[in-house]
């Protein structure tokens, strides 16, 4: 991990597209301000989790239903 120190309005580049500037440092909260191509997905780390537990929880629930088609589909075989 990369680990910089930044003051309020101070801001630090993610290649040539990505700025993010530091807006506000109150207590032990910060406010950032991020600058990026529209196309980019910029997400909170937690929801990021939270999405990325979500499709797999999906990905897992597609593959019992699949299973239990090609069951079917061999069962109806059989008859």
């Amino acid at each position: 991990m990369l680990i910089l120190t930044r003051k309020k309005n101070e801001s630090i580049m993610l290649g040539e597209e990505i700025k993010i500037t530091v807006l506000d440092i109150r207590g032990d909260s910060i406010k950032i301000g991020i600058e990026a191509p529209k196309e980019l997905t910029v997400l909170r780390s937690e929801l990021y989790q939270a999405v990325r537990e979500e499709n797999t929880r999906a990905a897992l629930v597609k593959q019992s239903v699949l299973e239990q088609l090609r069951k079917l589909q061999e069962m109806n075989k059989g008859q």
